[in-house]
């Protein structure tokens, strides 16, 4: 039997956000896998796909999406995922994975595609890019990423604060991820590098409880973000229209 793995980039919350090639992997996919903390969660790819596709072929698999401490528990929690993965493409044929955002960018897609390689060996890998969540930020809050020769630089803050503050620095754009526990340290690397005033925060995009704020407010007493919250700190510019080119 041939198989295929297909990568789907779901986007960031708003179903209609998927594009129409996103759709039809989907569709066509025997089998949707959506990845989940745990096997009762629905998580936010889940509820996007379900605008899309009957809920009756959608599979959760448990990953350790958010494992960084203890490494042997994260790999072995992969290695399950890869295994039940790899069963469902043995016994369907053709299995989409969805992720938000895209499967090119920070997605667990990358690690179970690496492990479907040696599990099912000559399945077709393949990925359908997805709308970020900096270009969902941009869009809704006006943020214009990038100008002319600017540069744009994408951080995990989970990377640490030293390295968002090193790129604060730079000359461009500046975005980051996953910074909702360290927001007290962004806020303070922003404030030392003078990026504060034109950047904005967002988190839960295109969902019900979606909240987009100025940067600013992250100096809050007690502020508390989710995990997956995105901030966009744009370039100084100021050499009026054009100036960049």
């Amino acid at each position: 039997m041939i198989t295929k793995l297909t990568g789907v980039g779901v986007g960031p919350g708003d179903p209609e956000l998927v594009t129409v090639k996103g759709v039809n992997a989907l569709r066509d996919a025997a089998v949707v896998v959506v990845p989940v903390m745990d096997s009762g969660e629905r998580g936010r790819a889940e509820a996007t796909v379900l605008h899309y596709v009957d809920a009756t072929k959608v599979v959760r698999v448990v990953f350790a999406l958010n494992e960084r401490e203890d490494r042997a528990r994260r790999e072995a929690a992969w290695d399950a995922a890869g295994a039940r993965v790899a069963e469902l493409l043995r016994e369907r044929g053709s299995v989409a994975f969805a992720t938000i955002g895209d499967p090119n960018v920070y997605s667990t897609f990358t690690y179970l595609a690496q492990t479907i390689t040696e599990l099912v060996p000559g399945t077709d890998v393949v990925t359908v890019p997805g709308i970020t969540a900096m270009q969902d930020l941009a869009a809704r809050s006006g943020a214009v990423l990038t100008e002319g020769t600017e540069p744009l630089t994408l951080v995990p803050v989970t990377a640490g604060a030293a390295v968002l503050k090193q790129a604060l620095e730079g000359p461009g754009t500046v975005v980051a991820y996953k910074f909702g526990r360290l927001a007290g340290e962004v806020a303070t690397a922003l404030r030392e590098t003078g990026r504060t005033e034109d950047a904005v925060w967002g988190s839960a995009l295109g969902l019900a409880e979606e909240s987009i704020r100025p940067a600013a407010e992250l100096e809050e007493e007690g502020v508390s973000l989710p995990y997956l919250s995105t901030l966009i700190a744009p370039a100084r510019r100021d050499g009026g229209r054009g100036g960049k080119l």
